[in-house]
């Protein structure tokens, strides 16, 4: 735990992240919580510690109170804030501004990593009981037919009872998933070469090579980091192994899959995809992808959205009234989880 002020003084408090987001992260109640726990401005944030007002903030800041749009924190901006023993996040992944400067300086930061799984774990969940059921293919069929038609008979081998889900990444969202999939009667395949046989066992999963995964699974979803060993994983080959029918889900990152072989597959019509995140991201106007019948692409929506903000927000309040406390993290960051988080 970081060496805070003494108790007789609140700790100082700077908020860093998008100016836009604030209002939907902090509503009133949750403002007077942060308010009532630190010393802060909350009408001052710095999504640039160059503003104006801002480095004399910085340098009196005790703790950084972060979400999605934090400046990096770099060298030079720690020259700036001398006082600066802690980063808590109220959001995801701390890859994009937490610095190696930051660890080498004794900082400790924390993350509402585990609040934001939920939600994308329901979003893969919602999907994978969808694709399985035919859901989208048979609307589509009704608006086409507006008529009776012998259902069952047209989706024989619709629904979940006793299909194959394929788990790419045991991460926090991979986990959270395999945790809500566990009272439907299915079988769940992992891959990740970090998941020792113990962990597999308790968490009633069968651990397999990827290109196992790919040809056994009714539906393969994606919960690992984009790392340079992960780039394309999913790539032509591994999506030719792949059934006739499968549904591809990912939440996690768009570099994961080779999107000029998937699109292939795709506009052949032999597999289905649930695409929250592409690479590019944004998808160019053309692609094919947002036409077709097969394919569900939503615009990084399986996240922390709406009032979801709010769960990640009061997990990061709650870690901000232990460190006020003198109390240890519950989510603190590693500097070794980070290099292959997401």
């Amino acid at each position: 735990m970081p060496d805070l002020p003494p108790a007789a003084r609140r700790p100082r408090v700077l908020l860093a992240m998008r100016r836009d987001l604030l209002p939907l992260l902090l509503d009133p109640a949750r403002t007077t919580r942060l308010t009532g726990l630190a010393d802060v401005d909350p009408a001052l944030v710095a999504d640039d510690f160059t503003g104006p007002g801002i480095a004399a903030e910085l340098a009196r800041a005790d703790v950084l109170f972060t979400c999605w749009g934090c400046p990096p924190l770099l060298p030079e901006v720690l020259a700036g804030a001398p006082r600066l023993r802690a980063v808590v996040h109220a959001a995801g992944s701390v890859r994009n501004f937490v610095t190696d400067a930051c660890w080498e300086r004794g900082i400790t930061v924390s993350s509402a990593a585990d609040a934001n799984a939920l939600p994308v774990a329901e979003y893969a969940l919602a999907m994978i009981l969808l694709a399985n059921k035919r859901a989208l293919r048979t609307r589509d069929r009704y608006r086409a037919v507006r008529g009776p038609l012998s259902w069952q008979h047209e989706y024989r081998d619709a629904g979940n009872y006793r299909r194959t889900v394929g788990i790419v990444g045991a991460s926090r969202t991979g986990r959270r998933l395999i945790s809500l999939l566990a009272p439907y009667d299915m079988e769940i395949l992992v891959h990740d070469p970090y998941l020792e046989p113990g962990e597999a066992r308790a968490l009633g999963v069968r651990r397999v090579e990827l290109d196992e995964l790919c040809a056994a699974c009714d539906v393969v979803s994606l919960h690992a980091p984009a790392l340079p060993g992960t780039r394309h994983m999913i790539d032509e080959r591994r999506l030719k192994l792949m059934a006739d029918g499968v549904t591809l889900v990912n939440t996690a990152r768009g570099a994961l899959v080779d999107t000029d072989a998937l699109t292939r597959e795709l506009t052949s019509g032999r597999l289905n995809a649930v695409l929250d995140v592409t690479e590019p991201e944004v998808l160019p106007p053309d692609s094919p992808l947002y036409d077709l019948d097969n394919v569900v692409l939503t615009p990084h929506i399986a996240g922390s959205l709406g009032g979801e903000l709010h769960r990640m927000a009061d997990s990061a309040l709650d870690e901000l009234e232990r460190l006020a406390a003198g109390r240890p993290f519950v989510h603190p960051v590693v500097r070794e989880e980070v290099e292959r988080s997401a």
